[in-house]
């Protein structure tokens, strides 16, 4: 089974001028052929989503001529934006419209769907959308629009700016990428407003910003991040975020806008694996956004000098929104203006120099998450998820039902690269049921191809077992589809289980239900509104990988080895000297010393 939306790296789309006028070539057919009577050009099937969609693909109609100077289309672009300011324009309250602040003010919105009071929580983020297809009709108005109509498009823009920050609560339904639109609006508008209403428009933008978006910040694996639906980052909207900070320091030239977006980008860099999967958020899981996304990555990615194109986008939308015949739809039109509009180039190569959240090398990678236990692990064309048993998700030493791997204190972290190899070694204290503070120490290798993880703890009770993930996804080259199976070896007892009891507390990966429908299961609200990454915390347990302890051992310790990507034998063997613990495979020697005089665990690690 495919996942349905992490499908082809976005830096695989060609995006040389010749690519792009070739996308603007497709949707002016396709606009032609559709255009109405009355001068619609929203797709046939539009339902919601509605309100700002024939006006998107007028913008990209007046890019294209700008572009190709095609005689058909200055009197489709003057039909359509008629059509939008005779038909699309509402000054009378949605009812039911919950986020008002001023009842009757007159002011312009766009609809999210057209029937009054049918689903009016969409207006905001629709007239947020509408603003943007405004402003980007209006800055390419030039030999199109006579004075008039311009003037009256641009009086409408300036309307939806008033009812988005003065007649409504600002942000209502807490997304960032919502929040930040809206600021870029404001931006855009105000370059083209004259005098005072220009000054004032730019200043309520930067306001809103710092006061409404900045302010409200999450903290996430060390970044501060604009916060998306109540939680620090979402798949399919935190790139969006990243385009949306791009285009605002394009137009405005702040500093602001690069400083946050640098660290958004290097967030996502370091949760995103090298095949460009990644999974969690608080609106969706693994639904990935497509071209929405390009400008932010492409810009920041050279920005931060990473690769962040090979994010895996939804490639339906690869170039532009499309309803379900392939047709392409108005929705989310100004991206793809923006993105044609900026030059710079994808930067291709990994970033130099080591990440705290994150260990990459080759083919292999980890992200790591908050409490430095492994949120993703990716090797041998297999990424891997925390497992869960007895309602605890992660990566760690099990004793008595109790995994242990959330910290009692601050976790130290040692990143070292010697002779082709990668390495990190994350020290974390732990308290059990007993409670009695253990140190935890996780020892993570990669040459670039396979991955070996060895965890040493002071000696467990009973029987302990290594909890080493859960085998979720694989690389096809193509897309990203289920498994429930991963190469993998251990120095011990190696076993892989599936959960006894059934139901959506109970993910059994040999199931063709994905993480993202499960988590939805577990939420509290509907699929789209509940919050996937706090459903999946109520799962239960899992598929898991479960590695025994190394035998032969420092009798004080219990010392647990794997290697992911190969399940060749694996052999380990760990003593101790005056220099440390010292673990020896037959790729590489590590020595896992004391700690320096701050308090930080030392390591050295050389090839066999």
């Amino acid at each position: 089974m495919h996942l349905p939306h992490q499908r082809g790296p976005l830096h695989d789309l060609p995006d040389t001028p010749e690519a792009y006028d070739a996308v603007l070539a497709d949707v002016t057919e396709q606009a032609l052929a559709r255009l109405t009577p009355e001068g619609g050009l929203e797709h046939p099937d539009c339902a919601d989503d509605i309100g700002d969609t024939s006006l998107g693909i007028t913008s990209l109609l007046a890019l294209a001529w700008q572009r190709s100077g095609d005689p058909r289309l200055p009197a489709a672009v003057r039909r359509s934006v008629d059509f939008h300011l005779r038909e699309r324009v509402y000054r009378e309250d949605n009812p039911g419209y919950p986020n008002l602040r001023i009842r009757d003010s007159g002011l312009p919105y766009a609809r999210y769907t057209l029937a009054p009071g049918a689903h009016p929580v969409g207006d905001w983020p629709s007239t947020v959308w509408a603003l943007l297809q405004a402003v980007n009709v209006t800055e390419a108005a030039a030999g199109l629009l006579d004075d008039g109509p311009r003037h009256e498009l641009l009086r409408v823009a300036h309307g939806y700016w008033r009812w988005l920050t003065e007649a409504t609560f600002f942000n209502p339904q807490e997304a960032a990428n919502q929040a930040i639109g809206c600021v870029v609006g404001g931006l855009m508008l105000a370059r083209q407003l004259p005098g005072p209403d220009g000054e004032s428009a730019r200043a309520r933008a930067m306001e809103l910003y710092e006061r409404e978006i900045r302010a409200h910040r999450v903290r996430d694996r060390g970044a501060l991040l604009p916060p998306e639906h109540g939680g620090a980052y979402d798949n399919n909207y935190g790139p969006i975020s990243l385009s949306f900070l791009a285009q605002a320091h394009r137009v405005s030239g702040e500093e602001v806008f690069a400083h946050d977006g640098d660290a958004l980008a290097r967030y996502l860099d370091a949760r995103l694996a090298n095949g460009g999967f990644d999974h969690g958020g608080p609106r969706y899981s693994e639904q990935h956004s497509g071209f929405e996304s390009v400008l932010g990555l492409r810009y920041f990615g050279h920005r931060i000098g990473s690769d962040l194109g090979r994010y895996r986008g939804d490639t339906r939308w690869g170039r532009h929104a499309v309803k379900a015949d392939g047709g392409v739809d108005g929705h989310f039109a100004w991206m793809l203006v923006w993105q044609i509009q900026d030059t710079t180039r994808w930067h291709r190569a990994p970033a130099q120099g080591t990440a705290r959240h994150q260990l990459r090398s080759g083919t292999v990678s980890v992200a790591f998450d908050d409490r430095m236990t492994p949120s993703l692990i990716e090797a041998g064309g297999t990424y891997w998820l925390p497992a869960a048993v007895a309602r605890q998700h992660g990566f760690g030493p099990v004793t008595d039902g109790f995994l242990l791997c959330r910290p009692m204190g601050e976790v130290r972290v040692r990143d070292v690269r010697a002779g082709g190899l990668t390495a990190k070694l994350v020290t974390k204290p732990v308290v059990g049921r007993d409670h009695v503070l253990r140190y935890v120490r996780s020892l993570y290798v990669t040459d670039g191809t396979l991955l070996w993880t060895t965890v040493t703890v002071e000696r467990l009770d009973g029987t302990p077992y290594l909890l080493a993930g859960l085998p979720y996804a694989e690389d096809d080259g193509d897309r990203v589809r289920r498994t429930a199976h991963g190469e993998a070896a251990s120095a011990g007892p190696l076993r892989l289980t599936h959960p006894r009891a059934e139901g959506p507390e109970h993910f059994d990966a040999r199931a063709e239900l994905t993480q993202e429908q499960a988590a939805f299961a577990l939420a509290a609200d509907p699929r789209g509104y509940g919050n996937p990454d706090e459903g999946w915390r109520h799962l239960v347990d899992s598929t898991a990988l479960e590695a025994g302890p190394v035998p032969d051992t420092p009798e004080d310790l219990h010392v647990f080895a794997v290697r992911y990507g190969s399940s060749d034998p694996l052999t380990v063997t760990v003593t101790r000297d005056r220099s440390g613990l010292v673990v020896r495979t037959t790729a590489f020697t590590a020595v896992l010393g004391g700690d320096d005089a701050h308090g930080e665990p030392e390591l050295a690690v050389h090839p066999a």
